[in-house]
């Protein structure tokens, strides 16, 4: 009689181990399907996508990243907004922890926002005619790769320093067409972007030079104009270090809100430029 409840005793336990099991199964199996879902849910960078011929794209690309509190305004101001854009960072300027959480949460928030390549020094601190010089092509390919190493850049996309070149699958356009860095850089796969329309630092101060309403209106005589690189995609460069005060925190929101009145236009990401997606 014992030895029989003792048997029917373990079998209980056997169930009830087995029970146990079944039900962390069934837990880790949600877990690995939330996780799965919100995985499949996010895009992969650089995949394509289709353009709608009846919009304009607006590509947003802003330098020198991280420049705080300029990064952080902007950065705020996209989120606020709800539109993409590009920060092109430098890793000399990813100094201390701030920085580093900065260029993190800007790598973190894709598809909103999408971390590419501007160099590790800026092309050797300014010094461009050096930084393009034939001696120095091993040294400047070095300052791309340990800043995409360094900033754990996701892309191959690089923004020269303090140049207007485009290159991409051996077709190369702008002012360094004939440079042998230009040359190594889309011989390994690097896209590089420049840039259509420029909203410019103005002189002796970091604010932006262009009001608002200029700016817009240079937007869309490009449009009109068929004078944009790629048919109805136009790509802006600006500095996240013109954004440092309120006054011009606010002519950014003001900037974007007159763009996002107009149905026509879309804001992107540099990974789906066209140029970037033709692979």
């Amino acid at each position: 009689m014992k030895v029989s409840r003792i048997i029917a005793g373990l079998g209980l336990c056997s169930l009830a181990v087995l029970a146990g099991c079944s039900n962390s199964n069934d837990k880790q199996a949600k877990t690995d399907s939330t996780a799965a879902a919100a995985t499949a849910a996010k895009p992969a960078i650089g995949a394509p996508i289709v353009y709608d011929k009846t919009k304009r794209y607006i590509f947003l690309t802003w330098d020198d990243s991280p420049q705080p509190p300029g990064t952080l305004n902007c950065k705020r101001i996209f989120q606020e907004e709800g539109i993409k854009a590009t920060f092109f960072a430098v890793g000399f300027n990813q100094v201390g922890p701030q920085k580093r959480r900065l260029i993190d949460s800007i790598r973190a928030n894709y598809p909103q926002f999408l971390l590419a390549n501007h160099s590790f020094s800026h092309g050797f601190r300014d010094q461009y005619a050096k930084f393009y010089s034939p001696g120095m092509v091993d040294s400047a390919l070095n300052d791309f790769l340990k800043n995409q190493e360094l900033l754990q850049v996701p892309v191959k996309i690089i923004r020269l320093p303090g140049n207007n070149t485009w290159a991409s699958n051996g077709k190369i356009e702008g002012q360094k067409s004939d440079n042998p860095l230009i040359k190594r850089l889309d011989s390994l796969g690097f896209k590089i972007i420049g840039w259509d329309l420029e909203w410019r630092q103005a002189r002796g101060g970091k604010f932006p030079q262009e009001s608002v309403d200029e700016m817009v209106k240079k937007i869309n005589q490009k449009f009109d104009d068929e004078a944009t690189r790629e048919p109805n995609a136009i790509v802006i460069l600006s500095h996240d270090r013109l954004f440092e005060k309120p006054q011009y925190t606010d002519s950014l929101r003001k900037f974007i809100s007159v763009l996002k009145q107009d149905p026509k236009y879309v804001f992107e990401t540099i990974d789906h430029y066209p140029m970037v997606q033709n692979k």
